[in-house]
């Protein structure tokens, strides 16, 4: 056998916590003497794992504004990922917009959340019509520019991975390019230690459970809205642009959680009832991570929840993201009685085991063909 191909790992910024934050993660264990590269890193505001990796970081990353808001830094974005130059064999780019520009000596394989949402989803990306907002108009002027960026590096790519079949069905659509769909793994260990979580020590178990990033296509707005109307309790877990307008509406049977460590989040999944997803998602990680727990999931019917969502097995589907249709849900799973041995092997088939052997495959493969 010859020598292992050179790898390096490759993700648009490290400002945050979520599912693409948790992939690369993955993809570190995968390839645990890769480096990885990116535009901006900001240590407390994503998973203390990543203090431990080789993380080389572009020029932007010298401006403390553009590592607390990374969208601040659009404009400058496309100059800094062609600024920084990676020397390696095959590199893997965990891309929701940005990675899969980086040059590289080698080739590039893209894993690919999606397309840029705010250059082909820009309504949704903003939650509202872009020309009602300076912001939006903003993001308008720029659009055309960032297109033609986005494209021609795109297609510099050697392969592309999608991690869903909807975001499949956008890379056909958007680049022209096929992808096989390689689903990420759940993002939680549930056999990993827990942490009560203080703000909820006057809380018994049995909450209903969202856990996103407080942007307004997540509809987290419309799942308070939708609590206001109901006796359950709602706890939300996450930070983002629209915390605080969030946290200033909350009815009284809710609560809002930010900065919460890994154990902490296990042990608010396993005291929940059942998890909230009310977004059009690219791929419906959190119904995995609360699968784990043996908790079902109340949905929206679109997006990458089509893909780890089954009804009868390990949640239900509503059918829009307002809140009549949210605490309608709600209503219908009161009596409802869910298997968690059932719910659980929903999510093992999900497993880390069977996505790193997959992406060594196709890493090794391309790496021969070169």
């Amino acid at each position: 056998m010859g020598l292992r191909p050179r790898v390096a790992i490759a993700h648009d910024y490290l400002t945050q916590r979520g599912g693409a934050e948790r992939v690369v993660l993955t993809l570190l264990k995968a390839f645990p003497d890769a480096p990885l590269y990116t535009t901006l890193y900001e240590p407390d505001n994503t998973f203390p794992e990543f203090r431990d990796a080789r993380i080389v970081t572009s020029w932007l990353n010298k401006v403390p504004l553009f590592r607390r808001d990374h969208r601040a830094a659009l404009p400058l974005l496309p100059l800094a990922v062609d600024s920084l130059r990676i020397d390696a064999d095959i590199v893997v780019a965990s891309s929701s917009g940005w990675a899969h520009g980086f040059p590289t000596t080698g080739r590039t394989l893209v894993y690919c959340h999606s397309p840029a949402r705010f250059v082909y989803l820009t309504d949704e990306y903003l939650g509202a019509p872009a020309h009602t907002s300076a912001k939006g108009l903003a993001l308008l002027a720029l659009r055309p520019a960032l297109a033609r960026w986005d494209r021609r590096h795109a297609h510099r790519a050697a392969a592309y991975l999608a991690n869903s079949t909807v975001v499949r069905n956008r890379l056909r659509e958007v680049y022209g390019i096929e992808a096989e769909v390689l689903s990420p793994p759940a993002g939680v260990d549930p056999e990993g230690p827990q942490s009560p979580v203080p703000d909820l020590a006057d809380w018994r178990a049995g909450y209903h459970l969202v856990v996103s990033r407080l942007l307004p296509y997540k509809n987290v707005r419309q799942v308070v809205d939708a609590f206001r109307e109901l006796d359950e309790r709602l706890v939300i877990v996450g930070r983002g642009p629209l915390r605080d307008e969030i946290a200033a509406t909350l009815p009284p049977n809710a609560r809002l959680l930010s900065g919460l460590d890994d154990a902490q989040l296990r042990w608010v999944y396993a005291h929940a009832q059942a998890l909230i997803a009310p977004s059009f998602e690219d791929f419906g990680l959190t119904p995995l991570e609360a699968g784990c727990y043996g908790k079902p999931t109340l949905a929206l019917r679109g997006g990458g929840y089509l893909d780890t969502v089954t009804p009868g097995q390990n949640g239900s589907f509503f059918e829009t993201p307002d809140a009549a249709a949210i605490a309608a849900a709600v209503r219908v799973n009161r009596g409802a009685t869910w298997d968690p041995v059932t719910v659980r092997a929903c999510a093992d088939a999900f497993s880390e085991a069977r996505f790193v052997e997959r992406l060594r495959e196709i890493v090794d493969r391309l790496a021969e063909q070169a």
